[in-house]
């Protein structure tokens, strides 16, 4: 009977423990027929004013190829080279050898200007230097740091060259006519001393004569990247203007060599709103850089000043409310959270210093670590510090 019995409860105890529960729910915000889709959100937030948000084109109108005219040229050199057998003998060898400045070529006289364009966008160049405004580098511009070095560093669109290698002018080779005239201007938005709003000027040239950089009037010269250290990585810009007549500068004229940062101070949309009529931004390059051991010299002894130093001020971590009875807490790091640091930090050196013998120093470390037991009565909390103080893990390391 008692079998009987306990098999009929052994049977209906195995139903209830299989049983499927189904837990309440609530929806947090609007439900989804009255909450707005992610793609509603986003056109939201990047809505902009037309009136307001009005972007000025300043620069030369790039040459605008059609699509068709693209796709046929196109379609026509891939049967040319398809007929070409020996083409296709090489290429089967391993032995085709294609010209990259021919291929350069193409992609400046095409989508170049748009591209750069892009780049430069994504960078803030235009809205940090000029605004509202932008344009196209129509003009391919070639900035070579030629050091004797086997490397030669090149500044292309915002690439990362070494202050180090930047100590000395760079060499600018651009193709125009002898009789046109140009500025060129190399700047950075980035680490101004003296305002948030302004630029330092690194090199002002004006009135070249053709791509003859040493023939045109030397205004500001050339200073090395001076990027502070703690900040990152600084952007250095090179924009070359074409000039529709001579045009006096005078005004920006600096002692050569001009080693007081504040005469350096610049802003680069004034400078096109008072030209704006005679002059016209062309090329753009632009490099990235950042602070190394080889600027302590320069800020020192060349600029006679401290070599400034940038930490990020990081807000204090929030700490709960202190409770009369913390549950499931450890209680020695539950007190120290609300301890003074710098009690904590004297209590560590105390415990080092009476360690230490005046005379015969401080004491041995222990060879094997783990192979010292603790006492028998020695509570849990305080084998783990001491485990952690033998293996110079947690807090200690700041004293040890």
């Amino acid at each position: 009977m008692s079998s009987r019995l306990f098999n009929y409860l052994r049977n209906d105890l195995s139903v209830i423990n299989y049983q499927q529960l189904r837990h309440g729910h609530k929806i947090r915000g609007k439900p989804p027929g009255v909450a707005k889709t992610l793609k509603q959100r986003l056109e939201e937030m990047r809505r902009t004013d037309p009136e307001l948000d009005f972007k000025v084109d300043i620069g030369f109108k790039p040459i605008k190829l059609s699509r068709r005219e693209t796709t046929t040229s196109y379609m026509e050199y891939v049967k040319e080279v398809r007929k070409n057998p020996e083409l296709e003998r090489k290429s089967r060898r391993k032995e085709l050898i294609l010209d990259l400045e021919d291929i350069k070529k193409d992609w400046s006289t095409t989508i170049a200007p748009y591209q750069i364009k892009t780049i430069a966008e994504h960078y803030n160049i235009f809205s940090d230097l000029f605004g509202d405004a932008y344009f196209y580098p129509s003009l391919p511009i070639d900035i070579k740091y030629d050091n004797n070095n086997d490397f030669i560093p090149t500044a292309h669109r915002g690439n990362l060259i070494k202050v180090s290698e930047t100590q000395q002018a760079p060499k600018i080779n651009y193709e125009a006519a002898p009789d046109s005239l140009w500025t060129l201007l190399l700047t950075t938005p980035d680490a101004n001393f003296t305002s948030r709003e302004l630029e330092y000027c690194h090199w002002f040239i004006g009135n070249i004569p053709g791509n003859d950089i040493d023939k045109g009037d030397l205004l500001i010269d050339y200073m090395r990247p001076i990027p502070p250290m703690g900040i990152g990585l600084c952007r250095y810009i090179f924009i070359l203007y074409k000039q529709d007549k001579q045009i006096d500068f005078s005004e920006y004229r600096k002692e050569t060599p001009c080693l007081e940062l504040e005469k350096r101070n610049w802003k680069t949309i004034d400078f096109y709103r008072k030209y704006q009529d005679i002059i016209t931004p062309t090329s753009l390059a632009f490099f990235q850089t950042e602070w190394d051991q080889s600027l302590k010299d320069f800020y020192h002894h060349t600029l006679q000043m401290k070599s400034p130093k940038f930490e990020y001020d990081f807000p204090p971590p929030y700490v709960r409310p202190q409770e009369w009875f913390p549950i499931r807490q450890p209680f020695n790091l539950y007190m120290d959270r609300y301890r003074d640091p710098k009690d904590i930090n004297k209590d560590f050196l105390m415990k080092k210093l009476q360690k230490t013998h005046p005379f015969k120093g401080p004491e041995r470390p222990l060879k094997y670590l783990r192979a010292y037991a603790f006492e028998k009565n020695m509570p849990s909390w305080l084998k783990l510090e001491l485990s952690k103080e033998r293996l110079k893990q947690g807090r200690v390391n700041d004293i040890e």
